[in-house]
């Protein structure tokens, strides 16, 4: 028996091992990571305990060769490859940057430098690397009008705030761009567009590495943080990964540890921080599957459209909720209202003879059995009219999905992503807010509708 069973599971686990190579697909032999490795090579970059795979739920990503012990180095990579503003100074650009007023910002002259070296082609240093980039991003900032409108509450008016700033950063820079023209043949209006800026200016926001610089005269006085790093942006995201990054003064080298180490033949992951999905598909393009921060956002304006009609006082109540800066970060998450949002929806609940109360409301006091009832039957309210607006966006994603090119599909698909996770955690919520209307003693309240 004994034997039978060992054969089963040495099968089982034969079978699963398949089922994972199935998902997993090497890169390392597509020319466009060979002529990577060559130039990282002639950088200095001689490391084999990584490889370009393509994995079924996370796309492109980096693949172990070895086991990494706990402490272990998961990528070292030297100074010479990696893109900085120095970089940049020291370029063909540096002189045009250096007597330009009022001075370019870092995040601009990495965007000139990555825009003019895709434009050189075959003759840029920086082809091998430029080759790898995405040519497009599922960032807001590439979402058209329709697509925007399907995003909720503040990720909606964020994603227009970003687009609106890199429309600002492109009509405000024209002036430098046409600076440059004795660089090239072409006229730079043809060079430097709107298009070619918005993807530059992704390419440093979402593949960047935190590297402090010293300041320089020759650049504005924003912070100069800003990395690329061929090779290492591979990696890909995941919130329960722990990692220690940063750039070695002894090494001279962009290195990344790792806390809890990682098996052979797995993917090897890096974590961009404790970030919730709106954030991270706002600054990322991208929304992470079983992601352990992700939450439902409240704005004020659903407080007002929701709960407006059912709560005395709210106008003067909102405003004092304002003034304590109360109305931000209340949220949803898979074990109900946070605590910030129920301590709200305490407040909203309470009686006009109750103002005295308000203060230590905020403090977290219970004021009555009552309005503690009130203000679960105000979150299941909320939740109710927040999953009711989320499968409005489902319908009118659907619709257009159907009439969609293959670029705009692939913007819904993220923002469909992010959506059914909400649909899943407002279902939670309002089945642990239920249980907490049932789990409480009865009394002769009347509810709100």
């Amino acid at each position: 028996m004994g034997g039978r069973n060992g054969r089963r599971e040495r099968r089982k686990k034969r079978r699963d091992r398949s089922q994972n190579v199935d998902q997993t697909v090497n890169l390392c032999h597509d020319s466009q990571y060979v002529e990577l490795r060559k130039w990282l090579n002639k950088r200095g970059f001689n490391s084999k305990s990584l490889i370009p795979a393509h994995f079924s739920n996370t796309g492109r990503g980096l693949m172990t060769t070895k086991a990494i012990p706990v402490g272990g180095l998961v990528v070292s990579l030297p100074e010479s490859c990696l893109m900085t503003s120095q970089t940049v100074l020291s370029s063909y650009l540096g002189k045009y940057i250096k007597r330009w007023k009022p001075s370019v910002s870092p995040v601009l002259a990495l965007c000139v430098f990555l825009i003019s070296e895709r434009h050189l082609g075959a003759g840029s240093q920086w082809k091998p690397y430029i080759d790898v980039l995405p040519k497009t991003y599922t960032c807001p900032v590439y979402f058209s009008d329709d697509v925007i409108s399907l995003l909720p509450g503040d990720l909606h008016n964020k994603a227009l705030d970003q687009r609106g700033r890199v429309l600002e950063l492109f009509s405000s820079s024209l002036p430098f761009f046409r600076s440059l023209q004795p660089l090239f043949k072409r006229p730079v209006d043809e060079i430097f567009t709107h298009d070619a800026l918005r993807w530059a200016w992704c390419s440093v926001n979402t593949r960047t590495v935190y590297m402090e610089r010293p300041q320089t005269q020759y650049l504005s006085r924003e912070q100069d943080v800003y990395a690329l790093a061929p090779y290492l942006d591979l990696l890909n995201h995941c919130a329960l990964v722990q990692v220690d990054a940063g750039f070695s003064q002894e090494t001279r080298c962009y290195e990344i540890r790792s806390r809890q180490g990682c098996r052979k033949f797995q993917q090897a992951f890096i974590c961009y921080g404790p970030h919730d999905n709106q954030k991270l598909l706002l600054e990322y393009g991208f929304v992470a599957l079983g992601n352990p921060h992700s939450v439902v956002y409240v704005d004020p304006s659903d407080l007002q459209l929701c709960l407006s009609g059912a709560v005395q006082q709210f106008a003067q109540k909102l405003l004092f909720l304002k003034q304590y800066d109360f109305l931000a970060n209340l949220t949803f998450g898979l074990d109900g209202a946070s605590w910030r949002l129920m301590t709200v929806l305490r407040l909203l609940s309470l009686k006009p003879d109750q103002y005295s109360c308000w203060k230590g409301v905020l403090l977290g006091a219970a004021v009555s059995q009552d309005r503690e009832e009130w203000s679960v039957h105000l979150a299941r309210m909320l939740c109710q009219y927040l999953g009711d607006e989320n499968t409005k966006a489902l319908q009118r994603l659907s619709v257009l999905k159907q009439e969609a090119g293959a670029a705009v599909r692939e913007q819904l698909a993220v923002v469909e992503c992010l959506r059914l996770e909400a649909q899943g955690i407002l279902g939670h919520s309002q089945q642990v807010l239920k249980n907490l209307q049932e789990e409480a003693p009865p009394s002769d309240v009347s509810l709100p509708t």
